[in-house]
């Protein structure tokens, strides 16, 4: 997950006050004065720099530059200019300006880190009074603490429509998140439409055609990503969590007894027929060839061993394998099998951290509360890499602070344990969410992630210096159609108008 690498930003820029209180997340370095220049709509253009690896023609840059030029000037319909190179500009990549001496200048070690170079530029512009547009002289060097600065959306317990994971990926990329974690599947529904498996959709979605994404959908979803930076990690948890498999594939789950008598419920997947994995294999074939990302997120989690302990066919099995009565052993027998089926398709696996604790030595994901750094602890000591999510589960009723006063490092242990901890994620569970409230739910609290997730904690470790910040970065939100709740009593200039 290569995402350490430094960009810089200078805006080389009459004299005036200083009207932006900070960027949010905060960069590593930031040098600003009180020197201030004019940006006019009209005359501000883009230019490739000559020695760029990148030119005009790269769709990732040519459409951050023409949506990063409408959310500086959002009332000018006119557009953004690409100029070609000039000799006596000494650019490596840019925006210059023709009313004025000025220019600014990002360098960076790869194309998506101008990206996050334009967000930071975004937010140094400002507005007086008279709607004139400025920007201070301003440095910055900046590159993010964390490799992985993840969202989760659960579309399993609520449908979520395209246009609210859109919506939701342009605050993520306003916030420097990289990483979409897509819950798309779980016990309530299974929205995901399988070509291989139609029946898992039409039988097991909230409803077999509005409430489904085609796999036309998911590459959208991807594309749109991965113009903001933004790597789409795809979830099918399991053995627990299938209750909607089973609706569309027969004698996957378990059936459960009272005695010898089948109740007509069922558990968890059976790991016990070769047909499960014939199954499994097939399955995460189609979601691999779907999802391009080298990742993928095996679940794993919340495994209820009753239904397989009622079951007479799994205790024969149990004795067979010289398993015992060890359920544990057997839940690690079948994530070990579903692991070597992703690693046999080329991706590498990701698990909620009760497999860890059944021995499987993958990937790990720190989500259960209480001494959540001791895990972490435990699991790097282990020598394997941690996800960070517990500190920031958005569905529990906590304000930002709460969200934002978490050391993910603040535990006893070696620098190569420390740098074993890849990052985190904000998770937002969808019992209470659907696209009604989302965004409100999310946003500005998951912002406290994103900068506890990029920025040095050694700078900011006061929620004093933090709010305004903050305040500030809400009120950007709004006015860019994101609809942050408020942190406390006051206005923005701009108000959210449902745009």
């Amino acid at each position: 997950m290569p995402d350490s690498c430094i960009f810089l930003l200078l805006v080389v820029l009459q004299l005036g006050a200083h009207a932006v209180e900070g960027v949010w997340p905060l960069p590593q370095k930031l040098l600003s004065s009180r020197e201030r220049y004019t940006l006019e709509p009209r005359t501000l253009y883009f230019v490739y720099g000559r020695e760029s690896s990148a030119q005009e023609g790269c769709s990732v840059l040519d459409a951050a530059f023409k949506r990063y030029f409408s959310l500086i000037f959002p009332e000018y319909t006119a557009g953004y200019r690409i100029v070609p190179f000039s000799e006596n500009k000494d650019l490596l990549n840019g925006l210059n300006s023709e009313s004025s001496s000025m220019y600014i200048k990002l360098i960076a070690d790869y194309i998506l880190r101008l990206t996050t170079g334009l967000e930071t530029f975004s937010q140094l512009v400002y507005q007086d009074d008279d709607d004139t547009y400025f920007v201070n002289k301003t440095y910055i060097k900046d590159f993010p603490r964390f490799q992985f600065r993840g969202l989760m959306l659960d579309t399993s317990r609520h449908y979520l429509p395209l246009r609210t994971i859109f919506k939701t990926l342009d605050a993520m990329a306003y916030n420097k998140f990289n990483v979409f974690h897509w819950h798309i599947v779980d016990d309530p529904s299974f929205p995901f439409q399988s070509l291989a498996f139609p029946d898992l959709s039409r039988k097991g979605a909230f409803h077999p055609m509005t409430h489904i994404y085609t796999q036309s959908d998911v590459r959208k979803v991807i594309s749109y990503a991965r113009m903001r930076g933004i790597r789409v990690l795809p979830e099918f948890d399991s053995p627990g969590h299938t209750k909607s498999w089973g609706q569309g594939q027969p004698d996957l789950l378990t059936p459960c007894y009272t005695g010898n008598t089948p109740t007509g419920s069922v558990g968890p997947v059976n790991p016990a027929l070769p047909s499960t994995y014939k199954f499994m294999w097939a399955l995460l074939k189609e979601v691999t060839s779907v999802f391009p990302d080298s990742y993928i997120h095996l679940g794993g989690d919340e495994v209820n061993f009753s239904c397989w302990k009622s079951n007479p066919d799994i205790r024969t099995f149990m004795q067979k394998m010289g398993f015992g009565t060890d359920f544990a052993k057997l839940e690690g027998f079948y994530i070990e099998n579903i692991v070597n089926i992703t690693s046999a398709l080329n991706k590498t696996s990701i698990v909620w951290q009760e497999v860890f604790d059944n021995h499987i030595q993958v990937m790990v994901e720190v989500w259960k509360a209480g001494c959540y750094l001791c895990k972490v602890r435990k699991v790097t000591k282990a020598r394997l890499r941690v996800i960070l999510a517990a500190p920031w589960y958005l569905d529990q009723p906590h304000n930002w602070a709460h969200y934002y006063n978490v050391w993910p490092l603040a535990f006893k242990g070696t620098e190569e344990q420390k740098k074993l901890v890849i990052g985190g994620e904000a998770c937002m569970w969808g019992e209470y969410v659907d696209a009604s409230n989302l965004a409100p739910r999310l946003w500005p609290r998951a912002s406290a992630t994103a900068e506890r997730l990029w920025s040095d904690e050694n700078q900011t470790n006061s929620l004093d210096k933090a709010f305004p910040r903050l305040n500030e970065f809400r009120c950007r939100l709004l006015r860019r159609g994101i609809q942050a709740e408020p942190l406390s009593v006051g206005h923005c200039k701009y108000e959210y108008e449902g745009i």
